[in-house]
């Protein structure tokens, strides 16, 4: 009787199969959702872009310019940013009713939306460094201003990421375009860039207006516009890949339901929730 012992290749052979049970297992582990609840990620949403905008602002490279003309309307009026950020989203919550002909009780949870994060954001920026009172924007040390600036870009686009995975509604900026580009079967996209277009020029004509300068719009600006689409997109699909939300109050979830079908011609950005 004679005994073989299994040669090198025989050894490495059974140890990669044994390495790829034991990956195979563990990604099974790894890659299961984390469930969280509706309520809490659209809390964290709020927070998250209040906090983002506040440090965008303090960095003074320009902000978004979906806020630059609350922003601009800050300086010029005795009012907070986020008290700008109620009159500015008020006014478009009219429009946007004159608009779709009709007006849902639903929609008044974007609304409710701009109280809390406008509210959250004046908060922020009553911390010595976002308080420009205390620390003018722009007087911090460049390289502070860069991480900063580096840090709020994504930061704003992973909460308005997270937005669209809870039933209730964002700001009214985006129930704005993505109620009227769906009722009217005019493209997403398309619209969302004719609408980032007007945001901009009017925070331009403001700031030129009151000003003769450049205020709250700069090269920041530029790069926000042509990056956060992107930036909204991968971390929508990065939602999607490691979280599963669902409603505590699901009853009450059900008011926000669609009633009626999405037009099939409408394409939708991967970050826009229908409506």
């Amino acid at each position: 009787l004679m005994w073989t012992f299994p040669g090198p290749s025989h050894l490495f052979a059974t140890q990669r199969y044994a390495l790829c049970f034991f990956m195979a297992k563990n990604t099974r582990g790894i890659m299961k959702k984390l469930k969280l609840p509706s309520e809490v990620v659209y809390l964290a949403a709020i927070v998250l872009l209040a906090f983002s905008v506040a440090m965008l602002t303090s960095v003074d490279f320009g902000i978004s310019m979906i806020v630059a003309p609350a922003y601009i309307l800050s300086l010029v009026v005795p009012i907070t940013f986020g008290q700008a950020e109620y009159v500015i989203q008020a006014i478009l919550f009219v429009i946007f009713c004159i608009v779709m002909k009709k007006f849902r009780i639903s929609y008044l949870s974007s609304f409710i939306t701009c109280l809390l994060y406008g509210a959250v954001l004046d908060l922020f920026r009553l911390i010595p460094i976002f308080n420009p009172a205390v620390t003018p924007p722009g007087s911090m040390d460049l390289w502070v201003r860069i991480v900063m600036f580096i840090l709020g870009v994504p930061m704003s686009a992973f909460s308005i990421a997270l937005f669209s995975k809870t039933y209730l509604y964002p700001e009214v900026y985006d129930l704005f375009f993505m109620g009227i580009s769906k009722k009217y079967c005019i493209k997403t996209a398309v619209f969302k860039t004719c609408f980032d277009a007007f945001m901009l020029v009017l925070g331009t004509t403001m700031t030129l207006v009151f000003f003769k300068n450049f205020v709250g719009i700069n090269w920041g600006t530029l790069v926000m516009t042509v990056c956060n689409g992107t930036l909204i997109s991968l971390f929508s699909k990065l939602h999607d890949k490691c979280i599963d939300v669902k409603p505590i109050f699901k009853r009450f979830a059900s008011h926000f339901a669609l009633d009626e079908p999405i037009p099939t011609r409408i394409k939708h950005s991967a970050y826009v929730r229908e409506i």
